[in-house]
């Protein structure tokens, strides 16, 4: 019996693409899909290599019969299943270049689609991209996982309720400092792939980590960039992809945001952090300390805003996203986890019949990630033409 009364009676199904032995973020999709028990790793392609692949899928429980040595093999015997044993979904979570054709051929085999990000190699594969989900109606989710985290969440709610006033100033960072020394000219399997145009696309650092801090921005605020101007460098010789970079976006409204990404900065890790200046207060998240968030207001003290699901000065789209109660920290896999929870959602409502939100939905969707490859191409861009204003809204976008 897959339903009882209208809604989904048993766990989703998941493909992992990816993930096999030597990565980081497979791990981290695997992780998160099962956190709140309502999927089930079931199959996976888990290398480009299909020996590695088999030989990966042991680590992940996945039965022999279903670790595939390709995507396009893993595809063909999981659709010919039948309907009850078939995947729901599939995770994409491999280097930039191979995204658009993976996940294009999940959509078309009609299997639901988390992929990572930035979504495809370039623009014109996440306009195709969006006319396949379109055309296919699969649910098709991004991995922008910092939207997850509760107090990103609180801040969202709070801002587009008007509790800031009209928002006039964003400043979202990224900054890192692992690639300050050329790693990939030892062959560090992270750096190689990040640093090769050939598969991480037009832009390195803006790419990586640069659409984090500008979806960040998109995502709190609701404001629908205009323009941008920006400049991209390359400060460890030799390298053929910015590792540092700065943006300038002025925004429909009147507003004016910032995004700065660097990752040759010493001694900095995974430090996104985003300030936003309305009439009515300010507020500051930072990712390495996501359980707390500050507002402020002229003439009064500073507020501290603290992870608490059980608190009155939290809102119901902060609570949705807590899992523990106060003073427990949460952070990456939670948050990571919050955008496969919501997703399983329209998951859940696509197989039962019913309709779901497609585009201003609470997870980064299909348009975030278009959007996402609009602002990575006009940056470079802008870039190559000495920072010159170009275009930034994406016709696509959430409203």
């Amino acid at each position: 019996m897959e339903t009882t009364n209208g809604k989904l009676s048993r766990k989703l199904r998941m493909a992992l693409v990816g993930g096999g032995q030597g990565a980081f973020i497979g791990r981290v999709h695997a992780t998160a899909a099962v956190l709140d028990n309502r999927a089930v790793l079931t199959a996976g392609a888990l290398s480009s290599d299909p020996a590695r692949a088999k030989a990966s899928a042991p680590a992940y429980d996945i039965p022999e019969a279903r670790a595939y040595g390709s995507v396009p093999e893993m595809l063909e015997k999981e659709k010919a299943l039948p309907a009850d044993q078939r995947i729901d979904f599939v995770s994409v979570a491999t280097p930039n270049h191979t995204h658009f054709q993976i996940a294009k051929s999940a959509a078309e085999a009609g299997f639901n689609v988390i992929c990572d990000k930035p979504m495809t190699f370039d623009f014109a594969q996440a306009e195709e991209l969006v006319r396949v989900v379109e055309k296919t109606g699969v649910v098709f989710a991004v991995s922008h996982n910092y939207t997850g985290y509760p107090l990103v969440r609180q801040a969202r709610e709070m801002i587009q309720s008007g509790e800031l006033g009209e928002i006039q100033a964003i400043r979202s960072n990224y900054i890192q400092g692992w690639l300050r020394s050329r790693l990939e000219a030892e062959d560090q399997k992270q750096a190689a792939w990040r640093t090769d145009p050939s598969k991480s696309g037009a832009a390195g650092a803006f790419g990586d980590i640069g659409t984090h801090a500008f979806n960040l921005g998109r995502y709190m605020t609701g404001l629908i960039p205009a323009q941008v101007s920006c400049n991209l460098r390359i400060f460890a010789p030799g390298r053929r992809l910015d590792d540092y970079g700065h943006a300038v976006i002025q925004y429909e409204n009147g507003a004016l945001g910032t995004v700065t990404a660097s990752q040759i900065s010493h001694g900095r890790e995974n430090d996104l952090f985003i300030e936003v200046d309305g009439t009515k207060g300010a507020l500051s998240w930072r990712q390495e300390e996501p359980n707390v968030m500050i507002v402020r207001r002229n003439g009064s003290p500073h507020q501290m805003y603290t992870r608490d699901p059980n608190a009155p000065f939290m809102n119901s789209m902060g609570k949705a996203a807590c899992r523990l109660p106060s003073g427990h920290p949460e952070a990456f896999f939670e948050a990571f986890a919050n955008v496969y929870r919501f997703a399983y959602d329209a998951m859940a409502a696509r197989a039962t019949g019913e309709a779901f939100e497609k585009k201003n939905t609470i997870y980064p969707n299909v348009y975030d990630g278009a959007e996402g490859m609009y602002f990575i191409q006009q940056c470079v861009a802008s870039s190559t033409q000495n920072g010159a204003w170009l275009p930034l809204k994406y016709s696509g976008a959430r409203s």
